[in-house]
């Protein structure tokens, strides 16, 4: 499912320490691999210091600054403050608006239309979700129902890939 702005929107959520950034880690590699170009957005529910302490940029953020960047030669970072949180289809408009092929967020629980759940059994053994709200099943737990829905096992993120990019990247590289 593409969000508003034409790119895919696909979130990978689960309970903490069930293993959703391990998961994106991978999958995000084996894309990148593959010549898509990924972006990513991990949701947290309170404002986040993405800045060290004392440093110059959290100092010009502490100051009330409504947009810190910094660059270097291998990096362009920019925070801005926000009147109100944004929503997934807002965040993927950003990411089309660089040339990205798809936006895979971890959380957003709550708004995301297009689900992975992941589920570890030392961390719980059920889902968060609907199993009708749910794309995918990521899970060492053979215990858990979810009826047609594809299963992976936590460490094939070959195969996670190999789905996202059947159902959502219909084989598109970036730039073609």
């Amino acid at each position: 499912m593409s969000g508003a702005h034409g790119i895919p929107v696909v979130s990978v959520v689960g309970k903490s320490d069930a293993g959703k950034t391990t998961l994106l880690e991978g999958v995000v590699a084996e894309l990148v691999a593959r010549g898509y170009a990924v972006a990513t957005c991990k949701h947290h529910a309170h404002e986040v210091d993405l800045d060290v302490a004392g440093k110059d940029s959290w100092r010009h953020a502490r100051a009330g600054a409504r947009m810190v960047m910094v660059s270097s030669p291998a990096q362009f970072v920019v925070m801005r403050r926000v009147e109100r949180e944004l929503t997934l289809d807002e965040i993927a408009a950003e990411a089309a608006r660089v040339g990205c092929d798809i936006l895979l967020t971890e959380g957003f629980k709550r708004s995301a239309r297009v689900r992975i759940e992941v589920v570890r059994r030392a961390r719980s053994r059920e889902l968060i979700s609907d199993p009708s709200e749910i794309v995918a099943l990521v899970t060492d737990d053979e215990g858990i129902e979810a009826p047609g829905v594809p299963r992976f096992a936590l460490d094939d993120h070959r195969g996670v890939a190999d789905f996202v990019e059947r159902e959502f990247l219909r084989g598109a590289r970036h730039g073609d």
